[in-house]
């Protein structure tokens, strides 16, 4: 008989997970009360609308409500990538004249609840400490240090992890299982029976979290379709007249037969093919370690794992890198190029670089970074533990700030490629709404704004990125605020009027070609001094010129 093999899946953890512990009001206890007040109350189920999930986690929860917004619209986005209504909600969300109407606007969005509280809850696997997983408690003790809010947080990055996605689901299966649970099958005491039955309902839910496949087949199924395959009704316990599971034999079901995610990290790391590059610098690639899954099945998204890259400039627009989940890790002094629109980005413990991006769909996740550069029109920015780093930004919600960060600089986004605005159309992301000056403290600092800056408009200067491509874009899309366009403007006009300066001086043939070596000596001393002459050297290719930077 052909074998089910299940698995979790890693989307809903590497692009809807905060990297960062959830405030303790979102947690297992108080998530069981919000599925009985949701179950309970007219209009909150089988949808939860923005307005009543407002109410429960401001009213009932005590949460801010920047807070709660943040969390249900990560969750929307998540299950409605949809391009062209994310562009069509975009339109009307900068057409809003007022903070009524765009709170308006959002009161018509609406998630599906069941699914809502298990993205809420998958939200404790960073909570879970090393040490308790270790000695098998669940959840943290009150003794647990949180991680460090001004130095560097203590815990890693799980979001990326399909190991620990694995084990936090087994781990605590029984508990989401009983979340999704109707009242009437809850004992007097709020738990489960032997008899307790899940429904049809339940289970589509849970494939928000669990896949899988028949046999060797190649086509990825959904838990509920799976669920519903006659040979596994003896197993899981479904009954067509109740048309419903038993309890225990779908928990028994499911811990049987989850398995290894075929299509995470690890086997990306296992088994990935390593990718070519357009741009590179010869002689120092022997430590870097670059990875990509192939894109076996239509339904998963590839990834892309790049480590330890060292003084280079890596440049790559391709098919390999479109709708890919990206990984950079421990890269310094580079600069690194990702011209084609991604799915989600996280950049870990990487050190001055700078890093210019396409388009993404999901969100930008900085951790444990210092004295980095990105550049890029992502849907959201998440940092956390970051110090001295600057970002240009594109993006229609705030930046979130997340504990232990310093001296972080935002500014407009400020360059362009040839196949920039088609990217974006592909990914939904549009000029306007634009909140790259706005960030939300989600932190114990939330109320020291000191913690960043709006980088100064005589600081700014715009991006040129050296590659020729196909395309359209030859300007920055929407253009930049006035202030930094003025600031740009009367740099040019100081720069125009040295030129003439320097034309009426009436120097002669050896006065202008010993002026001319005194420039070249100072910028020659300008670009050392900056780092730039380690990018303009790595720029030059080592065979033939530098055309486009697809491979």
């Amino acid at each position: 008989m052909a074998a089910v093999r299940l698995w979790v899946r890693t989307e809903p953890f590497l692009a809807g997970l905060l990297p960062a512990p959830p405030p303790a009001r979102l947690g297992p206890r108080y998530l069981r009360k919000v599925a009985a007040y949701a179950r309970a109350r007219p209009g909150c189920f089988p949808r939860l609308p923005w307005p009543r999930w407002r109410h429960i986690a401001c009213g009932k929860l005590q949460l801010r409500r920047e807070i709660a917004w943040l969390y249900f619209q990560l969750f929307h986005s998540l299950l409605h990538p949809d391009p062209p209504r994310r562009l069509e909600r975009a339109e009307a969300e900068a057409a809003c004249g007022s903070a009524e109407e765009l709170e308006r606007q959002r009161s018509e969005l609406s998630v599906d609840t069941l699914q809502f509280l298990l993205f809420l809850y998958i939200q404790q696997v960073n909570k879970v400490s090393l040490r308790c997983s270790l000695i098998g408690e669940e959840w943290p003790s009150p003794r647990t240090k949180a991680p460090g809010l001004t130095g560097k947080s203590a815990s890693e990055n799980k979001n990326w992890n399909d190991q620990d996605h694995h084990a936090f689901v087994l781990s605590h299966l029984s508990d989401m299982l009983e979340l999704l649970l109707e009242p009437e099958q809850l004992s007097a005491s709020s738990h489960p029976t032997h008899s307790s039955l899940v429904s049809y309902e339940a289970i589509c839910a849970l494939s928000f979290l669990i896949e899988g496949t028949v046999s060797k087949s190649r086509m990825v199924r959904p838990l509920h379709e799976l669920a519903l395959w006659q040979p596994c009704h003896g197993q899981n316990g479904y009954s067509k007249v109740s048309k419903a599971f038993s309890f225990p034999k779908l928990e028994s079901w499911l811990r049987a037969l989850l398995t290894a995610n075929p299509f995470g990290m690890t086997a990306c790391l296992k088994s990935g093919k390593k990718l070519a590059w357009a741009q590179q610098v010869e002689g120092t690639t022997k430590r870097a370690k670059i990875a990509c899954s192939t894109r076996v099945v239509p339904e998963v998204s590839p990834m892309v794992i790049m480590s330890q890259v060292y003084k280079q400039t890596l440049a790559k627009s391709s098919d390999t890198l479109v709708g890919a989940h990206v990984r950079i890790h421990r890269c310094n002094e580079s600069f690194i190029y990702l011209l084609s629109p991604l799915r989600s980005v996280t950049i870990e413990k990487c050190r001055n670089s700078t890093f210019v991006l396409g388009p993404v769909q999901a969100s930008v996740h900085v951790h444990s970074c210092d004295n980095v550069k990105v550049i890029v029109v992502c849907h959201r920015l998440c940092l956390s533990s970051t110090t001295g780093c600057t970002f240009y930004i594109l993006t229609p919600n705030e930046p979130v700030i997340l504990s232990g960060n310093q001296a972080v600089s935002f500014a407009p986004f400020h360059t362009h490629y040839p196949m920039l605005e088609d990217h974006m159309a592909q990914v939904g992301l549009a000029t306007l709404p634009s909140y790259w000056d706005s960030p939300v403290l989600v932190c114990k600092e939330s109320e020291d704004t000191s913690v960043f800056r709006l980088l100064p408009p005589s600081d700014f200067y715009t991006f040129v990125i050296p590659f020729e491509m196909e395309g359209d874009t030859t300007e920055t899309p929407g253009g930049l605020p006035h202030a930094y366009q003025k600031a740009l403007s009367q740099r040019e006009e100081k720069v125009q009027s040295w030129q003439r300066t320097v034309k009426e001086a009436g120097l002669t043939k050896d006065q202008r070609k010993q002026f001319q070596m005194l420039v070249e000596n100072k910028f020659y001393e300008w670009l050392v001094q900056t780092g730039n002459r380690q990018q303009l050297d790595s720029l030059i290719p080592p065979t033939v010129g530098s055309e486009q930077a697809a491979g």
